[in-house]
């Protein structure tokens, strides 16, 4: 259905070297607050293995928005305080703080994030593995980011996607392409339409 990157095909090939040294989590931490901006094209697949597409928009601080594509009745957006689910078929929002989120490593860019990231080992120098999981907030889930090494992006690394486990477990796998960094978005791009909102007619 659509094609794996080679960062992402990583994640599922044997560990055949070390883990890798502590600088390349001091680079994944320059790359994070090297975005300010980021647009890019995106893959979920779901732990039943449900692939849908849409338009990636980050913007920095805390702001992020999954557009699905069309016929998908469903949001994710991020408005710089909360992370909303919003499901317009049903016309229901979940609503999280921003921090709660296994998503909060990418929305706080500012954060040190040493204490509970972990460079992890791969197949390949060009891709760098980091899994964030904060021992003290399990509930927040872990998250996974996977980067390939590239000089014309921010610190030297490029965002390939993620792997996050909620705190039910359950996984969800984020590919991207076509990344876009640090062009002018506005954040009209976080706005939302409540769907429990009745619209009257006359």
């Amino acid at each position: 259905m659509f094609s794996r990157p080679l960062a992402l095909s990583i994640l599922a090939a044997p560990l055949l070297v070390s883990a890798a040294p502590a600088p390349e989590l001091a680079q994944v931490q320059r790359h994070l607050k090297g975005i300010s901006t980021m647009t890019a094209d995106f893959t979920q697949e779901d732990r039943n293995g449900r692939v849908l597409s849409g338009v990636l928009t980050l913007k920095q601080p805390g702001k992020i928005r999954f557009q699905y594509e069309k016929g998908v009745p469903q949001l994710i957006v991020a408005d710089g305080k909360s992370l909303y689910f919003i499901d317009y078929q049903v016309r229901q929002v979940q609503r999280w703080p921003t921090g709660n989120s296994p998503l909060r490593v990418l929305l706080d860019p500012g954060q040190d994030i040493s204490s509970y990231a972990k460079v992890k080992p791969t197949a390949d120098p060009r891709v760098v593995s980091v899994e964030v999981h904060d021992s003290k907030h399990p509930e927040y889930g872990r998250i996974t980011l996977v980067f390939q090494k590239d000089s014309a992006a921010p610190a030297g690394l490029k965002l390939q996607g993620w792997v996050a486990l909620d705190a039910q477990n359950n996984r969800t796998t984020i590919r991207l392409s076509n990344q876009r960094f640090n062009g002018p978005v506005a954040d009209s791009a976080f706005r939302w339409s409540d769907p429990r909102i009745q619209v009257r007619t006359h």
